[in-house]
């Protein structure tokens, strides 16, 4: 029987193959995605999501990630032993949200909350999740992946060969891409501090719903406990961490859990209903690279880590961004193979980094103050992110220094590599508005995973003429050229591209581009700024790094 056959097999239905598939599926990719889990995952999990994850979301037009997310709560601490709160502090200070930067503070939202809202857009282009479906193992003959897959259902085991052009490892630390790969793990595991994570439906008094609750000793032995309603109106995610009992221990006699934790927190307790469990030992390693030849790995089967700071999830999402729009330009023929080297090239950095940041606030837990250790830094929002030193990008405007690839975001800095910000209050030009309507659009409406966005800041619109002669190279549906004019311009229609009028002033400010002169932005399907240059020419140079 011959192989059945799909451009793209996506192993693992976590969040960063979820964000692979949807990505390919925009792009007109189809993907077959399977998971081993015979059920969709329970467990609050991984329930921290920062800014620029909100953005990513935002560009794959999962809006309903931030409207369903919930506000960080505040940390109360309480006196060892008891119901006495001892601190109370607020773990990141609340920003409002700028021109710039519409998603400024992180927020709470559950694992299967988000993987459910991802599953119903993968829906939407007739794909699902294929519960019960291992990958076993696979052969990459240069041409193509052959995979050997499992089907289990109803005690059955069915085997099953299925033949990709690509296959995106997010089968977690556990899974077999990595291994088969001979990809290094390294890193260690922090065998002093192990701990039972979970969530629980609890009867209690005395703990009020509006703080995240921390009792006990953290040097030793403590409890914590978060509310959310994605569980139950009674229900909380929490850890506990004790040197008197052993992690089976209480994972398998409920009753030993409840007295551990009511002596822990000073009052009597009763857990209603657990509805998920597990023990957890903080591991802190990752590959060396992120593929080879046609398999790539993304999130937890690259990179494991201390879950402090909350990076994980949205690291593992980040991953799968900037592998997808890449490998959706290669399979349709339009770049080198080589563009997708800069996967590896660009995240290497961004996660070696994030590993130190994260072990760093696991250790302050142990030891420092509680402010200290459970307070966030601003580069932890991750709008700092960047990929200067990648060879495809191009920057005519600025010779800039390296950076951490965990950059802290500078009011009036923009350098290619870097995050591309919003601009609202853009005025669409048109030759003829329907029923005389006031038309405006934003950037991160524009923004799209399935084309680069050429912004061309220029005079007028026949400033740009040789911008979007040298952008007929290119196939429309990949490239979107948008002239942006400063507010006052002369306005004309008939330019062959949208035509923006910058009336609030928000894209020239944060473009750093000046009225009368001319500044041309090229932001990547990701929303990171490809190229800053004067001109054609430079239009030219950087794409000639992208296409074939």
């Amino acid at each position: 029987m011959a192989p059945s056959v799909a451009p793209v097999l996506v192993a693992g239905g976590g969040p960063s193959g979820l964000v692979a598939a949807l990505t390919l599926l925009q792009n007109n990719i189809p993907v077959r995605i399977v998971t081993k889990e015979l059920d969709y995952r329970i467990g609050q999990r991984g329930n921290g999501v920062w800014p620029r994850t909100f953005e990513v979301f935002h560009f794959l037009r999962a809006f309903e990630m931030h409207q369903r997310a919930r506000p960080i709560i505040p940390m109360r601490e309480y006196k060892p032993g008891t119901l006495e709160p001892r601190k109370t502090f607020s773990m990141i200070p609340h920003l409002d949200p700028t021109p710039s930067i519409p998603y400024n503070n992180p927020m709470f939202l559950g694992q299967p909350t988000l993987e459910g809202i991802l599953r119903s857009h993968l829906e939407k282009y007739g794909c699902s999740v294929e519960l019960g479906t291992e990958l076993v193992s696979f052969e990459d003959d240069g041409e193509r992946v052959l995979a050997k897959l499992v089907k289990r259902k109803d005690g059955e085991e069915i085997p099953e060969t299925f033949e990709a052009s690509y296959l995106i490892g997010a089968d977690g630390a556990k899974g077999v891409t990595r291994k088969q790969l001979g990809l290094s793990f390294l890193g260690e595991t922090k065998d002093n501090f192990a701990s039972v994570v979970g969530d629980l439906c609890l009867e209690i008094e005395g703990v009020d719903r509006k703080h995240w609750h921390l009792f006990g000793d953290r040097s030793s032995d403590f409890v914590m406990l978060r509310p959310t309603d994605e569980i139950a109106p009674d229900g909380f995610q929490f850890l506990i961490a004790t040197k008197n009992y052993e992690p089976k221990q209480l994972l398998s006699d409920e009753k030993l859990m409840v007295k551990c934790m009511s002596e822990l927190m000073g009052c009597e307790i009763n857990i209603r209903k657990a509805i998920f469990l597990s023990e957890f030992r903080p591991n802190i390693r990752m590959v060396d690279k992120f593929g080879s030849g046609r398999v790539f790995v993304a999130g937890d089967a690259a990179h494991v880590h201390s879950p402090t700071g909350g990076q994980g999830l949205n690291s593992s999402v980040q991953d799968a961004f900037n592998l997808a729009w890449k490998l959706s330009l290669v399979y349709k023929g339009l770049s080198p193979v080589t563009l997708l080297d800069s996967y590896t090239t660009e995240r290497l950095p961004v996660i070696a980094e994030m590993l130190n940041i994260t072990t760093g606030i696991f250790n302050k837990l142990l030891s420092s103050t509680i402010e200290g250790a459970m307070q966030r830094e601003k580069k932890m929002n991750m709008l700092g992110v960047n990929c200067r030193s990648t060879p495809i990008v191009v920057d005519e405007f600025t010779h800039a220094e390296p950076v951490n690839a965990y950059g802290l975001l500078e009011e009036g800095v923009l350098v290619a590599g870097d995050r591309a910000p919003d601009a609202p209050e853009l005025g669409l030009v048109v030759a003829q508005a329907t029923d005389g309507a006031d038309m405006t659009t934003r950037l991160f409406d524009v923004f799209c995973p399935i084309y680069h966005t050429v912004l061309v800041f220029a005079p007028d619109a026949a400033s740009a003429a040789d911008v979007l002669e040298v952008l007929k190279r290119y196939p429309g549906d990949v490239v979107r050229p948008v002239i942006v004019l400063a507010q006052g311009s002369e306005v004309t229609t008939g330019a062959q591209a949208d035509v923006v009028v910058d009336r609030g002033g928000h894209a020239y400010r944060a473009y750093l581009a000046v009225k009368g002169e001319k500044r041309v932005v090229a932001v990547r399907p990701d929303g990171v700024v490809g190229a800053i240059v004067h001109g054609a020419e430079g239009v030219g140079h950087y794409f000639g790094k992208i296409f074939v």
